[in-house]
């Protein structure tokens, strides 16, 4: 019976794996173009949420966001603010390695994260130790960004360990000043009409 549960379970995970079918290459082209050492140069604010795995809402989160460009790096020092008073701070370094990827450090991240990036949309993928209930998990993240009209940019972030999926998290960032200084997208488009 044991054994039975156990195959259920690994096949469970092999099937869910197997449905991401999203591929970075769907979005060459997309509009407006993300350009990641553009858009996360000088000051960024981040909104997040974390849902488990059943979607039951667990955090919430802002972040201040520092970055810098110098022609081979991209630092990015990331302040979080949780709902909770709890405070934390992550370095990344990202290094452009080709005309469409990425390779990134932290100190939490296990090894190195690597990314692409086409039309408005960038996968970034990496292994990390979070804290979880007290323990220390190394857990994977997957995260999609997706840049939009007005300068805001999406991030879907999938956790999993082991192949099954812990729970996601859902953040809006927002260069600072872009919005005023971009006006909006929807405005433009009418006042063209």
């Amino acid at each position: 019976m044991r054994l039975t549960a156990y195959a259920a379970v690994l096949f469970a995970a092999v099937s869910l794996a197997g449905c991401d079918s999203m591929q970075i290459e769907d979005f060459e082209g997309k509009e407006p173009k993300l350009v990641l050492e553009e858009y996360f140069a000088g000051q960024t604010k981040a909104w997040g949420i974390f849902e488990d795995r059943f979607g039951n809402l667990k955090r919430q989160f802002t972040v201040d966001i520092e970055g810098t460009w110098d022609g081979e790096t991209l630092t990015l020092v990331e302040d979080f603010v949780y709902a909770d008073g709890e405070i934390d701070q992550r370095i990344w370094r990202l290094t452009k390695t080709g005309e469409n990827s990425y390779e990134g450090t932290a100190d939490d991240v296990t090894g190195v994260a690597r990314g692409q990036i086409a039309g408005n949309a960038f996968t970034w993928n990496y292994d990390i130790d979070l804290q979880i209930g007290g323990r220390t998990w190394n857990v994977h993240f997957e995260d999609w960004m997706f840049l939009q009209d007005d300068g805001v940019l999406v991030n879907r972030a999938y956790v999993s360990k082991w192949g099954i999926r812990l729970g996601s998290a859902t953040i809006f960032f927002q260069r600072i000043g872009e919005a005023a200084a971009g006006g909006s997208a929807l405005l433009d488009r009418r006042a063209a009409e």
